[in-house]
């Protein structure tokens, strides 16, 4: 039964022992010290009285010292057993009955989104979908989580999200779109129930395994995100390769302008200079929206802000004056051998990133905690002594793709410590641990939770277009909203969100040149906006329409 935990059995197991060992002591005690022997069934009543203190009949008063002590000693064993019976059993009555249950339904609603299971890649979605003041419905399967979930204020029914009574309860036939985030073999069987409620309903689902997507398809799915794979070839697009000295991707937002991520490198023109002495935007014509100092987000810039290497510059122009700045941003001192990387972890996102530098011509060394096809160096990148076999010490990069953000965040310090100078890049399950992992010596990190957040916004919202899922910077473009008829300045955009209009679409027509203080938003206008996940959610909660 429920109540039989092992805390109670544990107390159980303690009154009776207690009162076994006392009715004993006392019927020995009543013949030896007081003359006066006592049957058990007789010596068990008045251990009793004495822990329920209703009295003690004939044996009272007690003629020796020593059984006044053995009685003194029950009684205060009694008040402490009562005590301790208040903890385990009064205690989590009072909890769960003043602890409001996760309801099963909820008021009827629709053009919302149902979400089925709560995971950190789904509260990314939670995060865009209040942003936006747009109703959920969260169906959580594990009555614990619901409850929290629930007393968090989140808009959650319990109930197994495979069963269609529990679809229909949350009203799946009018929702917006269906999110299954639940494991890949329950996702499918999640598509299947949502299929037999509501045949056209929008249908997203989430997969750990790429090679399962097809089964998803087959199922009835719409969309199938495979985040893990993308975020490999991101992290592999951060190192610089012997074939590019810079491997930037840029953010195409028209024709002729781009927005580039920019790593100032050791060796190069701008390293360990200041803002101001750098003049970029009168030097290479680009306008720097912000830059990654130290793993904070600096937008604008301060002019004092030193570009020490490793600095990341967040600029947009047009493509030939963005190459330039690339240039003077990248080491003069090129390797003319190929780079020595280290791959750790040959999972999805490893196998993706293995795959993206498969076309350099590096080196690159596998190392798994598991043998297969491919894995060069079997073990823990933990071990100090793996990371020297799979040989750290003369690495040009480490590319961290375990799946334990506290094991990665070992990885990085032992790591970090053998060889200084080799860079490291990281995959962050959790957002929260991001900044952990550069205190722990991470050049670069980036979090399967945001690309997550980031691939189902877009895929939901088709109104608004995530222009760089895996970026550390947030681009997106979205209707103009509550900014019709107000300016970039008047509206205050930067100062109340940390936003930086990138460019206004306007009649299909991408226009980045523009006065800030006199430009004027027009009702059918698109915002492209640039900023960290905070910012933009920030933004469309300010001006979302």
């Amino acid at each position: 039964m429920a109540f039989l935990n092992r805390r109670t059995l544990s107390y159980l197991a303690l009154v009776v022992t207690t009162t076994v060992v006392l009715t004993v002591v006392y019927s020995a005690g009543m013949a030896v010290w007081e003359g006066r022997p006592r049957p058990l069934y007789r010596s068990l009543e008045v251990v009793v009285q004495s822990f329920t203190t209703t009295g003690y009949g004939e044996d009272a008063p007690w003629q020796t010292p020593q059984m006044n002590v053995l009685v003194i000693l029950m009684q205060f064993t009694g008040i402490g057993l009562i005590l301790t019976a208040v903890d385990v059993f009064a205690v989590p009555w009072l909890q769960n009955a003043l602890s409001p249950e996760a309801p099963t339904s909820l008021p009827e609603r629709e053009g919302h989104v149902v979400i089925c299971a709560h995971t950190s890649r789904t509260d990314a979605l939670i995060t865009e979908l209040d942003a936006r003041d747009q109703q959920y419905v969260l169906v959580e399967p594990d009555e614990a989580q619901a409850q929290d979930l629930h007393q968090d204020n989140y808009d959650v029914i319990h109930g197994d999200p495979e069963s269609t009574a529990v679809l229909e309860a949350a009203y799946v036939g009018t929702a917006r779109a269906v999110v299954a985030d639940s494991g890949d073999d329950t996702n499918a069987s999640i598509v299947l129930s949502v299929r037999a409620v509501a045949p056209d309903v929008q249908m997203v689902t989430l997969v750990e395994d790429a090679e399962l997507a097809q089964y998803h398809d087959a199922a009835g799915a719409d969309d199938v995100l495979s985040p893990r794979q993308l975020l490999g070839q991101s992290l592999a697009a951060e190192l610089p390769t012997a074939v590019t000295a810079s491997s930037d991707e840029s953010v195409v937002i028209g024709e002729e302008f781009e927005l580039v991520e920019f790593a100032i490198e050791e060796g190069s023109e701008l390293a360990h200079t200041t803002f101001a002495t750098a003049a970029l935007r009168e030097r290479f014509g680009v306008n720097v929206i912000g830059a990654w100092v130290n793993g904070d987000f600096e937008t604008p810039v301060e002019p004092e802000t030193e570009l020490e290497p490793g600095t990341r510059l967040l600029a947009a122009g047009e493509p030939d004056r963005l190459t330039e700045l690339r240039e003077a941003t990248a080491s003069t001192v090129r390797r003319l051998s190929p780079q020595r990387v280290i791959l750790a972890g040959y999972g999805d996102s490893g196998q993706a990133a293995h795959d993206a530098l498969a076309d350099t011509s590096s080196e690159v060394t596998i190392l798994d905690s598991v043998a297969k096809e491919r894995v060069d160096v079997v073990g823990d990148a933990r071990d100090p002594t793996v990371l020297q076999d799979a040989g750290i010490d003369d690495a040009s990069a480490l590319l961290l793709m375990v799946g334990d953000d506290t094991a990665a965040t070992l990885s990085t310090l032992i790591a970090r410590k053998q060889n200084p100078e080799v860079r490291i890049i990281v995959r962050a399950n959790e957002e929260e641990n991001t900044e952990k992992l550069r205190r722990a010596g991470a050049d670069y990190v980036q979090s399967l939770a945001t690309i997550s957040g980031r691939m189902l916004a877009s895929t939901v919202f088709e109104d608004e277009d995530v222009l760089a899922y895996s970026k550390q910077i947030n681009v997106v473009r979205v209707p103009v909203g509550r900014l019709t008829e107000t300016t970039v300045s008047g509206a205050a955009i930067r100062e109340k969100t940390g936003c930086t209009v990138v460019a206004i679409v306007r009649d299909e027509e991408t226009i980045t040149d523009f006065d800030p203080e006199r430009f004027e938003f027009q009702t059918d206008d698109e915002v492209i906006v640039a900023g960290t996940d905070d910012s933009t959610t920030a933004f469309e909660s300010e001006f979302g329409s």
